[in-house]
């Protein structure tokens, strides 16, 4: 790093007299103080190691997509994960998948293994639905960032460092109100609810479409990334949806928030994630 001194610390022609003289003296005493404090912070510049960016959001283009005209484009298929004694060579084809398109997006890949997880459910609780992980992708994208958002991280278990939870559902402009369904016992507010968890559940809402996922026996978390991204996937699938469909992906989406400006956001993180996976 070169560092050059400023032009106005330059002392100005020296008046006369002893006082003007005095200040001329002073002047350059902290011009060399000044010249020597930069240039050892120059050199203990140099030595410091670089400031490491971190990697840049994946670009989503904005699509202005009219609403039931079109659905993203198709992602690329999800393989089997591994069975539990592995596969001869080492190399599970979920973790191999799940590197390499995270690597490509900004899914986080704990996230989007969870995605992944759920479409594969989906293809056997609900195989006429062709429900993508990019659209899950695209939901979680737009509700906390794949659980990323205010300072919260997915764990190895899945679940959020800190709890996710939206604000209180109570009728303010633009936001519905919605009295307390739950008791406070998922949103912390016994007045009213709260969307909670990575996918932004509803209380009521979660409640009727919950599944835990790894099938372990205790009860399904909004604040786990799995149980959220099936929640999230049988909630889209309900009525028994086709999301192949145009019409059966917009009124899915619809559902989970009734906005046109929301269903472009999810079409269009959707759409990006879906493209990028079918060039890995």
């Amino acid at each position: 790093m070169v560092v050059t001194p400023p032009s106005e610390l330059t002392p100005s022609p020296r008046k006369r007299g002893g006082a003007g003289g005095l200040a001329g003296r002073l002047g350059l005493a902290l011009l060399l103080v000044v010249i020597i404090a930069v240039g050892a912070w120059g050199l203990g510049a140099l030595n410091r190691k670089p400031v490491v960016q971190p990697k840049a959001d994946f670009p989503v283009p904005f699509q202005l997509v009219e609403p039931g005209t079109d659905v993203p484009d198709a992602a690329g298929q999800v393989p089997q994960a591994a069975p539990s004694n592995g596969q001869p060579n080492g190399v599970d084809p979920m973790e191999e998948w799940t590197r390499k398109v995270s690597d490509k997006t900004d899914i986080p890949k704990r996230a989007l293994r969870a995605y992944a997880l759920a479409d594969l459910m989906m293809r056997s609780q609900a195989p006429a639905c062709r429900i993508s992980w990019a659209t899950l992708a695209g939901v979680g994208r737009i509700e906390s960032h794949h659980g990323y958002i205010n300072g919260a991280k997915l764990g190895d278990d899945g679940r959020t460092t800190l709890p996710i939870i939206g604000i209180p559902l109570d009728g303010r402009p633009g936001v519905k109100a919605i009295n307390d369904t739950d008791g406070g016992r998922l949103d912390g507010d016994t007045t009213w609810d709260r969307a909670v968890g990575p996918m932004q559940f509803i209380p009521s809402t979660w409640v009727k479409y919950a599944q835990r996922a790894n099938g372990d026996g205790t009860p399904p978390d909004p604040q786990n990334i799995d149980d959220a991204a099936l929640a999230t996937a049988r909630y889209l699938c309900s009525d028994a949806r086709d999301m192949g469909s145009s019409e059966g992906w917009w009124a899915a989406v619809w559902q989970y928030n009734n906005s046109t400006e929301y269903g472009q956001n999810v079409f269009s993180g959707a759409d990006a994630y879906a493209r990028a996976s079918t060039t890995i």
